[in-house]
């Protein structure tokens, strides 16, 4: 049985990780079915990578990316369990397909190979990678990088099978979480982001540091304008797909447009503050009461789980009893902070942070907010496009308009909704033109691509539109014009796609043949 199981691997895994993932797997309780997914998903991933290193330029290596889904199934996976939706014990809710639970280490998923790489990239995450002092957005900000790296990671598996590069919009989990996220990574890089989700300690500031790296590159109007939309943005999106949450924040808001009248009252806001502290300890003696109370513990274990919904069920009193060790600790933060407020020095600083996090809140307030997403998604965009274009002109080498080619053509393939791709949107169109027409241009002054056409219209009009073909390597790409007729026609192709023929105008000055299969690519 060994010998045949390690036959199994030598046929799917390279050798570089038989002898790890034949460790993890033996060390598991996994059925033989679970086994048999991992290494389905990991051959698929083996074949598709290579081509998304091309498609997409500067992501981390497929040794970096197999090693971390290895990782994860090592030290955060302690039970996958792969079920049908017909199964007597089925504890997965209508509306998904999967459920994790961090403290048990354990995945439950249909079995959708994507679902199961999705959970795998979420269970080892912390659910903040922002740290307490932003507040608010250390919530939804965190959630909204989260959610953007774990679909960006099932990507090699949905988009890409060894030979052509797709793009299946009904299997991204959340194509708002995913565009935003590509934003960032071709802004700050697929290496900065990793880190960040990975980040364990909270000793480095990384959201600091991520505002260095925007205003490093692009300044710091553009960083603060970033960071507005992208805050203002995460905490939409949590309300669009937690109701609950909605609920939560207008109850935050509120508590902060109290607390900003009561400061105008200062006697009277040090009288609150002080009954505060003492609400805080009556609080901390209780959960220590019900902590070394067995009996007491078992009540509130029962008494929580009746109100919670089933995928929300505490497990066991030992994790009930973490998590109040842990709301214990956040009423010691608490009570720090109070503590903190009531030294004068510091009261002008807490009235200035009240309203810094009172600023983002008031999206809330907006009545259509489907509508108002959609508004800040297109001025993100655009400022995103504008961001892009200080990279154009600051690139000196062929490598770094290579990668600028890539990344756009890659960005304007992104769906923006379920209806369009980043191409299609008209509010962009402009500015998408602009930005072809100057990486056109900077790609043929540093001899990139080849120029066809003295006649810089016609120059922009044939070759733009290496930015709509799925060519994985567009430095292999070749293009031909036609004419069929009084209709002229540019077709761009490699040895395995061909591209449908696209309409062009007359071409003046042209210095190909027609018909002829001309390399684009200098």
């Amino acid at each position: 049985m060994h010998q045949k199981k390690k036959n199994l691997l030598d046929k799917i895994v390279k050798k570089d990780y038989n002898n790890e993932l034949e460790k993890i797997l033996e060390n598991k309780q996994f059925d033989e079915n679970v086994k048999s997914t991992l290494l389905s998903i990991l051959y698929k991933i083996e074949v598709a990578y290579k081509d998304l290193e091309n498609v997409k330029k500067g992501v981390e290596s497929k040794e970096e990316y197999i090693s971390n889904i290895l990782d994860i199934i090592k030290n955060d996976c302690d039970s996958i369990k792969i079920i049908k939706m017909t199964d007597e014990q089925n504890l997965i809710p209508k509306n998904k397909t999967y459920i994790i639970n961090k403290d048990e280490k354990e995945i439950i998923s249909y079995p959708i190979e994507r679902k199961i790489l999705y959970a795998i990239s979420k269970i080892n995450k912390k659910d903040k990678i922002i740290k307490e002092k932003y507040f608010i957005i250390n919530e939804t900000l965190s959630e909204l990088i989260n959610v953007g790296n774990n679909i960006n990671m099932v990507e090699p598996l949905r988009d890409f099978n060894g030979y052509s590069w797709t793009n299946i919009i009904q299997e991204i989990e959340s194509i708002d979480h995913n565009l935003i996220y590509q934003n960032l990574r071709m802004l700050v890089g697929d290496k900065f982001l990793n880190k960040w989700v990975k980040n364990n300690e909270f000793i480095i500031d990384y959201f600091e540091l991520f505002k260095e790296e925007l205003e490093n590159k692009y300044g710091k109007e553009n960083k603060n304008e970033i960071i507005d939309l992208i805050s203002k943005i995460s905490i939409l999106l949590s309300i669009k797909f937690n109701i609950d949450k909605e609920k939560e924040l207008i109850n935050i808001k509120q508590s902060l447009e109290n607390k900003l009248q009561e400061i105008q009252d200062k006697e009277k806001f040090i009288e609150n503050t002080t009954k505060d502290k003492l609400d805080i300890l009556q609080k901390v003696k209780e959960i220590d009461t019900i902590l070394n109370n067995k009996d007491l513990l078992q009540k509130e274990y029962e008494n929580r789980n009746e109100e919670l919904p089933l995928e929300k069920k505490i497990f066991s009193m030992r994790v009930l009893a973490k998590i109040m060790e842990q709301e214990k600790e956040d009423y010691f933060k608490e009570l720090e902070t109070l503590n903190k407020i009531l030294n004068p020095q510091n009261f002008i600083n807490y009235k200035n942070e009240l309203e810094d996090k009172y600023r983002y809140l008031k999206v809330l307030d907006v009545e259509d907010k489907e509508k108002e997403l959609d508004i800040l998604k297109i001025q993100l965009q655009k400022l995103f496009i504008d961001m892009i274009k200080i990279n154009i002109n600051k690139s000196e080498t062929r490598q770094e308009i290579e990668k600028i080619i890539y990344d756009f053509r890659y960005y304007l393939l992104l769906s923006y909704n379920y209806e369009n791709s980043i191409k299609e949107i008209k509010q962009l169109k402009e500015q998408i033109d602009e930005m072809i027409e100057n990486i056109i241009d900077k790609a043929i002054d540093l001899n990139v691509i080849e120029k066809v056409s003295d006649d810089k219209k016609t120059n922009y009009e044939i070759l733009k539109n290496i930015f709509n073909v799925r060519i994985i390597k567009l430095e292999d790409s070749y293009l031909k014009i036609t004419k069929e007729k009084d209709k002229y026609f540019v077709q761009i192709f490699d040895e395995n796609i061909f591209e449908e023929k696209m309409d062009i105008s007359k071409p003046e000055n042209l210095e190909i043949k027609l018909n002829k299969k001309i390399a684009i690519w200098a």
